[in-house]
């Protein structure tokens, strides 16, 4: 059921772990509740038509503004209901939220997740995912309530979506962007021994997880790992290039593995004593399988590769890294993160890219 395994080397002594706190950006950019009668004009939507004559006639911007005069002039359709809400928002969006107004598309609405598009948005990632706070928490999340309560959308307003100023308006939902979240966890110096044991603790919980992993009997998970535990890097770079966009599906097996083996690389490798070999290697890794991502695999996917390549996680991918680092339980973030096909992939890199930090630090 597992891919091949990779030696693991004897631990040694090490420092002991100490975490560092994740930095939060706490700035509340556009608190919900403040886009009352006349504040929602040119100076603020950056629309220009939304104070004339239609929230200056007694109707609260949160009924009228955003859905009829602002709605329009985003490209949404002005008859569509829109439930104001609040989020909470990936720094790894920030730049896309708080630059200009622009259009987008909605890539796919699933129970769980609306994946929503801008296709010129740079730097990556162009793609937002919008989901409640019970639901896998992507690196480029935006967190936000009233799921169950969204509006019908109509047909004519189902593919677009904006986003800038703080501010997501998509399949019914007008989201105001009121704190964020790190997806890059901190670590200060690791222990080489609970890194050893923690990816021996993952490797045998994926091997018993519910779901298989996608690319079970392939080769090339085994062949990247066994080459970046070598340090062979031109054999790496081109297992990690045939793995993009390898798989079914929204996000495939084989972008999973190779963002797992990237996250651990650069933030575990980056830890641990002598593991500056490990962190070149994901440098090198990030720069292959990013520069023509967009091209070889989904959209999604690519802007996730993107994420994992800056050492930004799911957070449940986060908690799995400090458990391997012995800093939160293990078994309950790993319950978690295996409980989705697409989390078991990960978790295969992870211990992949673990066990190649380790070697490559002390050959």
């Amino acid at each position: 059921m597992a891919y091949v395994a990779v030696p693991t080397p004897d631990a040694a002594g090490g420092v002991t772990a100490q975490a560092g706190a994740a930095s939060t950006d706490a700035a509340s950019t556009d608190a919900a509740g403040t886009d009352g009668a006349g504040t929602d004009g040119a100076g603020t939507d950056g629309a220009g038509t939304d104070g004339a004559g239609t929230d200056g006639a007694g109707t609260d911007g949160a009924g009228t503004d955003g859905v009829g005069t602002d709605a329009a002039g985003a490209g949404v359709d002005a008859g569509a209901e829109l439930a104001v809400t609040v989020g909470v928002a990936s720094l790894a969006v920030r730049d896309l939220l708080r630059g200009t107004r622009r259009h987008g598309k909605v890539l796919a609405v699933l129970p769980d997740a609306i994946y929503l598009e801008f296709a010129d948005a740079v730097p990556e990632p162009r793609v937002i995912a919008v989901s409640p706070p019970d639901a896998i928490r992507l690196p480029n999340a935006i967190i936000t309530g009233l799921w169950e309560a969204r509006p019908p959308v109509r047909p004519a307003s189902a593919a677009e979506c904006w986003a800038g100023g703080s501010r997501v308006m998509a399949c019914g939902l007008d989201i105001r962007i009121v704190r964020w979240w790190d997806p890059s966890p901190v670590f200060g110096p690791l222990s080489r021994a609970r890194l050893d044991h923690g990816s021996g603790v993952l490797a045998r919980l994926y091997t018993a997880a519910e779901h298989a992993p996608g690319l079970a009997g392939h080769d090339g998970p085994g062949q990247l790992a066994a080459c970046c535990a070598s340090g062979d890097l031109a054999g790496a770079v081109e297992a990690a290039e045939r793995l993009v966009g390898l798989g079914p599906g929204l996000v495939p097996s084989g972008d999973s593995v190779v963002s797992g083996v990237l996250l651990a690389l650069r933030l575990l490798g980056g830890a641990i004593s002598g593991g500056t070999r490990a962190v070149w290697l994901a440098n090198w890794l990030s720069a292959s399988v990013t520069c023509d991502a967009a091209q070889r695999t989904t959209t999604l996917a690519a802007s996730l590769l993107h994420c994992a390549a800056k050492g930004q996680a799911a957070a449940e991918v986060s908690a799995v890294l400090l458990g391997m680092a012995g800093q939160e339980p293990l078994e309950r973030a790993a319950s978690r993160l295996l409980a989705s096909a697409q989390g078991v992939d990960l978790a295969w890199g992870l211990v992949a890219g673990c066990r190649a930090a380790l070697l490559l630090s002390v050959s």
